[in-house]
């Protein structure tokens, strides 16, 4: 898998599984989030997604509108299309079809909510940047949560749909979109919002825009935000900046810091364990790569 959409696609896992929304009782959904979260077996997290999946499918074909069972399943299938991804076999030949029909599904279900809670900020493909940039400002701190759900899913449609151009020019929507969270609330989910514009940022070209010490602060303030606790933003840090600048000690410092870390913390043990599976992958890959 192309190392800029692991990027994107092990981001999602904690963006997407930040919380379940309440389609049953608010104690059992409590305690799918924290068994989800704190879970230290991808496999095993995504092979029990899908039943909850066909819970909250069956609720929205009977009750469309359900705010809370649309960010729900926001949440679940976008998170199931990563987690399915990553751990498909190199060669499956249908696991990127599957994300992208899954990841579209994820979007789907997060414009709905979005547009629910704001009409203002419905169809949010069909502005120009300027008009959705401009509606974003009517959004306050009580449509964070659909708000993030709306940018992060929307990142996984652009990367599961990037070899559509008419999709990937929506992606500087998506940034207006994480800066518009920060703005209302830095601390926002633990400075998620900075690791996505980190990784945004640090992939664009030059010619577009890119700038990789702007990449680095945003990847530095998701640290600080963090509490240095979520291990997938070093991850990130030396994917993306470090080897980008040719940083052979910092690139192989941050992913050992990840390694030797404890990966247990609430709500990011799982993202963390994902974190450190990456980590021993790129570092027996780093002689050779700053060898080149």
């Amino acid at each position: 898998m192309k190392s800029p959409m692991r990027a994107l696609l092990t981001l999602l896992v904690l963006a997407l599984l930040g919380g379940c929304a309440n389609l049953v009782s608010k104690p059992l959904s409590q305690r799918l989030e924290h068994g989800i979260l704190d879970n230290d077996d991808p496999r095993l997290v995504a092979e029990g997604i899908p039943a909850y999946l066909l819970l909250i499918d069956g609720g929205l074909a009977s009750n469309p509108d359900d705010v809370n069972a649309l960010l729900a399943g926001a949440r679940l299938y976008g998170a199931y299309a990563t987690l399915a991804t990553l751990e498909a076999a190199p060669d499956d030949p249908d696991a990127q079809a599957r994300a992208a029909r899954l990841s579209a599904r994820a979007f789907n279900y997060a414009g709905r909510a979005l547009c629910l809670r704001r009409k203002a900020l419905c169809q949010a493909p069909a502005l120009t940047f300027d008009e959705w940039r401009e509606r974003l400002q009517q959004a306050d701190r009580r449509l964070l949560e659909p708000l993030y759900l709306y940018a992060t899913a929307w990142a996984g449609f652009i990367q599961n749909h990037s070899d559509d151009w008419s999709v990937l020019a929506d992606l500087p929507k998506v940034e207006a979109t994480l800066e518009r969270i920060l703005a209302l609330d830095p601390d926002y989910e633990q400075g998620m919002p900075e690791l996505y514009l980190g990784v945004i940022r640090a992939q664009r070209p030059p010619a577009l825009g890119g700038d990789p010490e702007q990449a680095r602060a945003h990847f530095e303030a998701a640290l600080q935000r963090s509490g240095g606790r979520n291990l997938m933003a070093k991850v990130e840090y030396a994917r993306l900046y470090a080897r980008l600048t040719f940083d052979q000690a910092l690139h192989d410092r941050l992913l050992n810091e990840v390694i030797t870390a404890d990966p247990r913390a609430p709500g990011l043990t799982l993202i963390n364990t994902l974190a450190q599976r990456e980590a021993r992958r790129l570092l027996a890959e780093s002689a050779e790569y700053f060898e080149e």
